[in-house]
């Protein structure tokens, strides 16, 4: 009876033991000191990890996890074992008190409800150690790469999928069951990756679920060869755009913001040195605002009367550009204007 007893506690416990196991996950914390005197009394990251990684005192405790320096380099690690389909945050300190916390940079925030803390989501899709960094600290990316912030509106999809929303694209080998996103108010799911700057040219698409089929479909109008674009000069948080639509859920459908109805022709278009706007209309006055996908504006015509106008490319990046065409102070048409350098 005893030794039936010891058995079922041993299975039991080898059950709890696995199955906790696999809701857990390794994640290196590393930190990029290049230019920046260590702190005598270490160098350390705190979080609301700690806890769940068994750090005495608990969470947001500054001088608990200590990173080891790396032989040989600027470079300060700790690996920690934490539990995986949480959303983490956390600060690197040089120092051991909070007076020696970084200032974390805009796009690295969570910024929502004013949070300065950098963030990421542990998905356990795969059985590796999830790497942070090395962030420089108080910076965005690690050297060499650029910040890229994708952000997507699912709040006009039925419902989203159980296996979670996805961002996929040439900068991770387009694999939609790789780059889970996270969503802190329940509509807009966002993901950071970091892009190398020798391949700053980044084409990609969302995904309500893991697998090819659970792809957007991008509209003709915001897409190049079927995919959003963007070529990076800097880091970036992308403007929100509703799954499936070229601008956010609030003007999603509306058609005056796309080509349908619209007269006006560009030509030649992708476009090398320069491209021809025809209006083809019999308004007596336009006005052409050219933006880039990020919605910052690059150029901007007025008070034009000429049936055409034409555009010279030179000061803009190759990508997609929108070229919006207004009269009387109303947008009648937006078109896209492709660049190939």
């Amino acid at each position: 009876m005893k030794k039936a007893i010891l058995t079922s506690f041993v299975l039991f416990f080898l059950i709890l033991y696995s199955s906790s196991d696999v809701f857990a996950k390794k994640v290196k914390f590393s930190l990029d000191l290049t230019g920046i005197t260590p702190n005598t009394t270490g160098v350390h990251v705190s979080g609301d990890f700690q806890e769940a990684a068994g750090y005495e005192g608990g969470n947001w405790q500054p001088g608990t996890t200590v990173l080891e320096n790396e032989a040989g380099s600027s470079l300060y690690s700790v690996v920690v074992d934490i539990p995986a389909n949480t959303k983490y945050e956390y600060k690197f300190l040089n120092g051991d008190q909070w007076y020696d916390v970084e200032f974390v940079p805009v796009e690295s925030r969570v910024g929502y409800d004013f949070n300065d803390n950098r963030w990421f989501y542990l998905d356990s899709l795969a059985a590796d150690t999830t790497f942070i960094g090395p962030i420089p600290f108080s910076g965005n990316a690690p050297t060499g790469t650029y910040l890229l912030r994708f952000r997507v509106d699912m709040q006009m999809q039925q419902g989203v999928s159980p296996d979670g929303v996805h961002v996929a694209g040439n900068f991770q080998g387009w694999d939609p069951n790789q780059e889970m996103m996270y969503s802190f108010d329940g509509n807009v799911y966002e993901y950071i990756a970091y892009i190398d700057e020798a391949s700053p040219a980044c084409s990609f698409r969302y995904a309500n679920g893991v697998t090819e089929a659970d792809y957007e479909l991008v509209p003709g109008w915001c897409a190049l060869e079927g995919n959003r674009h963007i070529a990076l000069t800097e880091d970036t948080v992308l403007n929100t755009v509703c799954f499936g639509y070229c601008a956010d859920c609030s003007t999603a459908g509306i058609s005056s913001a796309g080509p349908n109805g619209a007269s006006a022709v560009l030509s030649p278009n992708p476009a090398t040195t320069w491209t021809t706007l025809h209006f083809n209309d019999e308004r007596s006055g336009h006005d052409v605002m050219i933006s880039d996908l990020l919605g910052k504006v690059q150029n901007k015509y007025t008070g034009l009367q000429d049936a055409s106008l034409t555009i010279p490319t030179d000061g803009l990046n190759g990508g997609i550009y929108l070229v919006s065409i207004l009269s009387g102070g109303s947008r009648i048409s937006t078109l896209k204007l492709i660049i190939t350098r």
